[in-house]
């Protein structure tokens, strides 16, 4: 016992100086509060380390704290990050990124006892085994990361030199580029998660333009701009430019608009049920009232919102192909989002692959066909001798008014509805082992190319082994699919995108409902907040004025 006291004791001497960084003085400097911008995340925040990056929750503010190799604009290009340039070898799937000489870990006292060549006291500069080492931790079993997965197509990694690393993959995945952009795959310093063990996910130490300064579980997060970020705008000032973010977690969205509503709040995200219409008219527009606090920004978002059918059940009406078309045809997309999103979303005709990817809009989907749902339904009847079908749609309390209307529409031509309401974790569990015929489902993009969709309805992935929760079979579907991941050329793969989405409209294993639409209200004082198809929160770039 008396050695890791010691250790301790060490360790704490040595850092009493730097830890005046760190102190518990106010934590946002009164001079420059309108250079904070504050925001609220509703949801829980569980960690801050990068490797448990799974929801938006936990990237939103992991996106200030870390870099990685590479990152994506907002149209979703690839662009360079740690890594300024790399070539990519098609023959033997091989990646060799050439890595920055400016980039420094966050100062922090975990740095305080090692002897590095650094202008600055108590960081270091970031070299290629930091990403062996990185990397090495999502697939350590100790860990247990949740983005292990990311994984499944890398051979090898190594560093051959500080400045180069090198990535080899099993097969080729055409995606990968756009997969290595999430925050899974940031840089971490053994020092820190070594010196701070399991409380490295309250104890966040990265690359990133802003730094850690305080974390009040469920009541504030503080982060502090970051004074040796590498990145600059076009004129060369240093990013960021805003001194620090505060994120409160209020837990109801209504309590969040109201803060916003009295300027206490910079954004809000997304459109709930609680304040859409104070704040949207029908049509979607911005109300008045609000036009001399905010704008409002929009763009399209990467996440399908649908119905799913489970087909491995032995449910006549889910079994059947005529059926699961009819009720794609049931009920009207357009007035649905008109009337129940206020405009916000695309409606879902045209397959599954949503506005923002390539492949989207290349089918015809399912438009509001009335008379052929009534035909189809009499097909069905005459094929099953089932007079009188119906079905059960699982789903949570916040998409229970869509599942009403689509449950009012299709009664009119002759399917009966039942919904079962449940908490959100209870839908997740039901749905991935296939206790629910039907269930309302979303698919938010991990990455950004089509293949993540498409790979809900590759059979190899049925759950729980993967995403495919329809446990949709198809051979030809399959083979497309696997074609796909050996051709690099976009457009050639596009074509191979469009036909595997045909074949999901035509065997209907889904109900495509809407396809999202990112929205954010921004109080008039805040500039440079775009917005992406991933609606993710990007916030170097932001100014704020007084």
């Amino acid at each position: 016992m008396l050695q890791p006291l010691k250790k301790l004791i060490i360790r704490l001497s040595i850092c009493c100086i730097p830890f005046l960084l760190f102190s518990c003085k106010k934590s946002v400097d009164n001079s420059k509060d309108h250079l904070v911008f504050r925001y609220n995340e509703h949801g829980n925040i569980s960690t801050l380390d990068p490797a448990f990056a799974r929801n938006p929750q936990i990237i939103w503010p992991t996106n200030q704290l870390f870099n990685g190799l590479v990152q994506l604009d907002d149209s979703l290009n690839i662009k360079p990050d740690i890594a300024k340039k790399w070539q990519v070898n098609d023959s033997t799937f091989t990646y060799t990124f050439h890595l920055r000489n400016d980039v420094y870990f966050h100062q922090n006292i975990a740095f305080a006892q090692e002897k590095v060549n650094s202008p600055t006291r108590y960081t270091r500069k970031v070299v290629a085994q930091d990403f062996v080492y990185s990397f090495n931790r999502l697939t350590d079993e100790k860990i247990a990361s949740s983005g292990s997965w990311v994984m499944n197509y890398v051979e090898s990694y190594s560093a051959p030199n500080d400045s180069t690393f090198v990535i080899r993959l099993k097969q080729p995945f055409p995606a990968f580029l756009g997969l290595l952009s999430m925050r899974y795959c940031s840089v971490v310093p053994k020092e820190a998660v070594e010196f701070y063990g399991n409380e490295f996910r309250r104890n966040p130490v990265g690359t990133g333009p802003f730094q850690f300064k305080m974390w009040e579980e469920n009541v504030k997060l503080v982060l502090k701009k970051n004074p040796l970020y590498f990145e600059k705008d076009k004129t060369g000032e240093r990013l960021p430019y805003l001194e620090a973010i505060a994120i409160t977690f209020l837990p109801d969205k209504q309590s969040e608009f109201l803060q916003f509503a009295q300027g206490k709040l910079d954004f809000i995200s997304g459109l709930d049920g609680s304040y859409k219409d104070e704040l949207l008219t029908t049509r979607g527009k911005l109300q008045p009232k609000y036009n001399d606090l905010a704008y409002m920004v929009t763009g399209p978002y990467l996440n399908t919102e649908y119905l799913g059918f489970f087909l491995g059940t032995n449910s006549p009406e889910i079994q059947s192909k005529t059926l699961r078309q009819a009720i794609n045809y049931g009920f009207d997309r357009e007035k649905m989002v008109t009337y129940l999103r206020n405009g916000m979303g695309i409606p879902a005709t045209h397959g599954f692959i949503p506005k923002g990817l390539p492949g989207y809009a290349e089918i015809d989907g399912y438009t509001y066909q009335p008379e052929k749902a009534k035909q189809l339904i009499a097909q069905y009847k005459a094929e099953t001798s089932d007079i009188n079908p119906q079905i059960t749609i699982g789903t949570n309390s916040q998409y229970l008014d869509l599942c009403e209307y689509i449950q009012r529409e299709l009664e009119k031509i002759g399917i009966a509805v039942t919904i079962d309401v449940m908490p959100p974790s209870t839908l997740r569990q039901m749905k991935s082992s296939g206790e629910l015929d039907v269930f309302r489902a979303s698919w938010i993009a991990d990455y950004p190319d089509a293949e993540n969709y498409l790979s809900l309805f590759y059979s190899p992935n049925f759950t729980p082994n993967g995403p495919n929760y329809m446990h949709f079979k198809n051979q030809t579907f399959d083979s497309i699919y696997e074609k796909s991941l050996t051709i690099s050329n976009i457009e050639k793969r596009k074509s191979l995108y469009t036909k595997m989405d045909s074949i999901i409209v035509e065997e209907a294993p889904i109900v495509p409902l809407f396809y999202d639409m990112a929205v954010r209200f921004v109080n008039k004082k805040v500039s440079g907040l775009g917005i992406n198809p991933q609606n993710f929160l990007v916030l170097k770039k932001v100014k704020k004025k007084k």
